[in-house]
């Protein structure tokens, strides 16, 4: 399956209450993180964390001085949103638009790079450039330990990132066991080895 050009927005930061609480209301793909000042509770903030967790975002804590360098002066209110720079597909969708069903995928065979807490985002778009390059039908990341999919990785992709599917789910075990009911092989590689 090819990707068509993806929707790119410059704004990947989003401050405030509301605003982090609409993007949560809708839906939003896009987000990936919401930082919380350390230290804040109660109403909204309960209902941001609570929206979040049932959307899979994932909530961290950090001092006023780390949500302020985030801002960039923006009044922030104690909660900043990080979104990507594009929308992130849904596993299931992804890979119904890749072969429909085992039979398709033992005739075409795609190949899916799958990472696990790639934390660096210069990596983690020099890994999307190598998946495209080496024809990989998407990608599938963690919500959690993972970089970004900011300005930094897509310029490290060369613009890569924005041609190929990339799903984020939950949990890569269950994932894997799922490609392989699925009619994929699975082989893993380590960074260590």
């Amino acid at each position: 399956m090819k990707k068509g050009p993806a929707e790119v927005s410059e704004n990947t930061i989003i401050l405030g209450r509301k605003p982090v609480l609409e993007a949560l209301e809708r839906g939003d793909a896009r987000l990936e993180k919401i930082m919380v000042q350390q230290g804040l509770s109660g109403g909204s903030i309960e209902e941001i964390r609570r929206l979040a967790q049932a959307a899979g975002v994932q909530v961290q804590y950090a001092p006023q001085t780390r949500l302020n360098a985030l801002a960039g002066g923006g009044a922030h209110q104690g909660i900043v949103g990080l979104a990507a720079l594009v929308s992130f597909l849904d596993v299931d969708e992804m890979l119904a638009a890749i072969a429909e069903d085992p039979d398709a995928v033992r005739r075409q065979k795609p190949m899916l790079v799958v990472l696990d807490s790639i934390e660096d985002p210069h990596n983690y778009g020099a890994i999307l450039r190598s998946a495209v390059a080496a024809g990989a039908a998407g990608v599938i990341v963690p919500i959690r330990q993972m970089a970004p999919l900011s300005a930094v990785a897509v310029k490290a992709s060369a613009g890569l990132a924005l041609q190929i599917p990339i799903a984020r789910v939950g949990n890569l075990a269950d994932t894997l066991a799922a490609l392989k009911e699925r009619g994929y092989w699975v082989a893993g590689l380590d960074g260590e080895a």
